[in-house]
């Protein structure tokens, strides 16, 4: 088991080998930004693009459905160390880390020529520099959503989803996928997953008659995180137009419990839209958990 220590200097090395930082003198107009690394850049710097585009869920569902309909197997990869490919385009400097500094420079710090773990431009640079790098590869980006590329080769297609370091992708022809393995490779340093089988809480069954989406895992988590294992199941209907009243005489709810209850339960909606109703009803009374919330 690695200890700590040893998990930091193969972290500096990374860095090291990617050309993240030079050890640099802090000019004077560089103020502290506040995050934990201990970062410093111009003060009054305006970032309009700071967020990256981000895969929605819905996105996820309908790859997977129009994989099934086209009849191919969706693979996924993980890109490695993600954040240290994105290019900086500010000027920005960062501590030395505490028990690994220059014990010739102790009171310099470090230029970054590559985004870090917490710095607010880190996931807008990663996804830049991955965009180029597809566009470079003749993928285009899809209009509506643009973490979906896509390229055509003759009849053939391969359509690729992006969610931050993790990568799904598929074509109606395999050469195509081993090619875009190839092509990933030649840049990034990736591990492949094979077939895909659990992405964002979802777990996915690919067979010959379709792809089954399914959350039993997710599912057998959430009574033991409310500590209700000793419970038995009972079916409540629940009338279209219902008329609820406060139970004025009842025991006051934990707000915050509550709230996380109907959040997983809406998460779980992903792969039951039978329960969206019932769910989405008690999601009416998370403001006031007692009294009438009607």
């Amino acid at each position: 088991m690695r200890t700590m220590v040893e998990a930091m200097q193969e972290e500096l090395k990374q860095f090291n080998k990617l050309h993240v930082w030079n050890l640099a003198d802090l000019p004077n107009n560089k103020v502290p930004i506040g995050t934990r690394w201990g970062f410093y850049q111009e003060e009054g710097i305006d970032f309009e693009e700071v967020f990256a585009p981000m895969a929605r869920l819905e996105a996820i569902k309908m790859f997977l459905a129009y994989a099934a309909y086209l009849d191919f197997t969706v693979h996924q990869m993980d890109v490695k160390s993600t954040f240290l490919y994105g290019k900086v385009q500010e000027e920005v400097y960062v501590k030395q880390p505490p028990g690994f500094m220059d014990p010739s420079f102790p009171d310099r710090v470090y230029k970054l020529d590559k985004a870090l773990y917490g710095l607010h431009q880190a996931p807008r640079s990663w996804y830049e520099t991955l965009f180029k790098h597809m566009l470079d590869n003749s993928f285009t980006r899809g209009a509506i959503d643009q973490t979906l590329f896509k390229r055509k080769d003759g009849a053939d297609t391969i359509l690729v989803q992006i969610y931050i370091d993790d990568i799904i992708f598929g074509s109606t022809n395999p050469r195509l996928c081993k090619e875009f393995e190839e092509v990933m490779r030649s840049k990034f340093e990736m591990s492949s997953m094979g077939e895909m089988k659990f992405f964002l809480g979802l777990q996915v069954y690919q067979s010959e008659s379709g792809i089954l989406i399914h959350q039993v895992k997710y599912v057998k988590e959430i009574p033991t995180k409310f500590k209700m294992t000793e419970s038995h199941p009972y079916k409540t209907h629940v009338e279209v137009r219902h008329c609820l009243s406060p139970d004025l005489d009842g025991e006051s709810v934990d707000q915050h419990l509550y709230r996380s209850m109907i959040g997983s339960l809406m998460y779980l909606t992903a792969s039951r839209p039978d329960i969206i109703f019932a769910v989405c009803l008690c999601a009416r009374f998370q403001i006031q958990t007692t009294g009438d919330a009607t």
